[in-house]
């Protein structure tokens, strides 16, 4: 309730800066006016909903009101920035007028109310359509080429499923669709590399039941990733997924046994996992042979430097949902070494899968949602 009651207070701040911005700023009466500004506190309130949805409020009813709410925070980035980017420009208009002996506020709004108009179409054209991208995700093939991995395992194909935040904007069909999309791909191995989740077990829990039907000869993992921790204890979620027979790796190996070759697969905690669930790799690793081919699941591709350390020979990972909305992609890196797909970290092979969901709003642009597969070959 504090999160959502603070979200509330700093998106009320912003909505009378666009108000300033986009109605005041653009000389607006009357009813126009009153539209404009009627539109942005129903925004606003819709906002606070979808915060709230999955772990203050149920989302089988708040969803119809927190998917519009969340989409609007991905308007608000274009129109913020947007908004910034006018009032350089209304700035420089205003300083040229001046200099050329003209009136600076009339060539300021005349300046002005064209560029917002097209910020705004701009922003609902851009919207519009990360919305639809981000609606069904899509089957990602890629080829892994890995020196150490032994030949009964040359073609294996893993499907990775990463950060579908079922809760706030996506329920029940949603997980359906990807566990449908996934099957019908028949891969070898499931890995689920995290952030299945935004609320609580007993909210958005049930949403979760399509996850029973997925199945592989080599098995289903699941690993957590942070959002399993941010409303109240993760480890109810980590019993969940057991419960719904997924095999829950919790710093540990399984071996994985294909004709006459076996590897390890390797399980990790998310790196901020609080006590007692911190992520502890040498723990996963001890007492297996080293010489042996490990597959590493992690939720972040940083938890990558950690495994190239203790000789991993593969790490796949989600977290990053490859930036999302763009221009958030090129702020990824301050965090992570990898945004997307494959990469080297040291002596590790690294898949950084985009998700196959979103966090916050149900929206991708310039970073489609993904299920992948990887076929894992035995480099020659």
């Amino acid at each position: 309730m504090i999160r959502m009651l603070t979200f509330a207070v700093l998106l009320a701040i912003v909505t009378f800066v666009l108000h300033r911005r986009l109605v005041v700023a653009t000389g607006l009466t009357g009813a126009a006016r009153l539209a404009a500004d009627a539109v942005l506190v129903a925004f606003w309130a819709a906002a606070v909903v979808g915060i709230g949805s999955g772990e203050v409020l149920d989302p089988s009813w708040a969803r119809y009101v927190a998917y519009p709410g969340l989409t609007w925070l991905a308007a608000l980035l274009y129109l913020c920035l947007g908004s910034l980017l006018i009032a350089v420009g209304a700035l420089v208009v205003r300083i040229g007028a001046r200099v050329a002996h003209r009136d600076g506020v009339s060539a300021r709004r005349t300046f002005v109310r064209p560029a917002t108009a097209v910020l705004v179409l701009g922003t609902v054209v851009a919207v519009a359509y990360g919305v639809v991208a981000a609606a069904t995700p899509k089957v990602t093939r890629t080829t892994v080429e890995l020196a150490a991995l032994p030949a009964s395992f040359d073609g294996v194909r893993v499907g990775l499923v990463s950060d579908l935040h079922v809760g706030p904007a996506r329920g029940e069909a949603f997980v359906q669709g990807v566990v449908d999309t996934l099957m019908a791909e028949k891969p070898d191995l499931v890995i689920i590399a995290g952030d299945l989740v935004d609320g609580t077990v007993d909210l958005v829990g049930p949403a979760l039941a399509p996850l029973s039907e997925l199945s592989a000869p080599l098995g289903v993992v699941v690993t957590s990733g942070n959002h399993e921790f941010y409303a109240g204890d993760g480890g109810a979620w980590l019993d969940l997924y057991d419960s719904l027979g997924l095999r829950v790796l919790r710093n540990e190996t399984v071996p994985l046994t294909r004709g006459v070759d076996t590897i390890d697969l390797v399980g990790i905690e998310d790196l901020t996992a609080p006590e007692p669930y911190e992520p502890d790799l040498a723990a996963a690793l001890e007492g297996t042979d080293p010489a042996r081919f490990q597959l590493l699941s992690a939720h972040q591709p940083k938890q990558a430097t950690q495994a190239s350390d203790l000789g991993v020979d593969m790490q796949v990972s989600g977290h990053t949902h490859g930036g999302q909305i763009w221009p958030i992609v090129y702020f990824v890196p301050l965090q992570q070494p990898s945004v997307q797909g494959l990469d080297t970290i040291g002596d590790t092979t690294l898949y950084t899968t985009r998700g196959a969901g979103a966090w916050g709003p149900p929206v991708r642009i310039g970073a489609p949602p993904e299920i992948s597969l990887l076929e894992l070959r035995t480099a020659r």
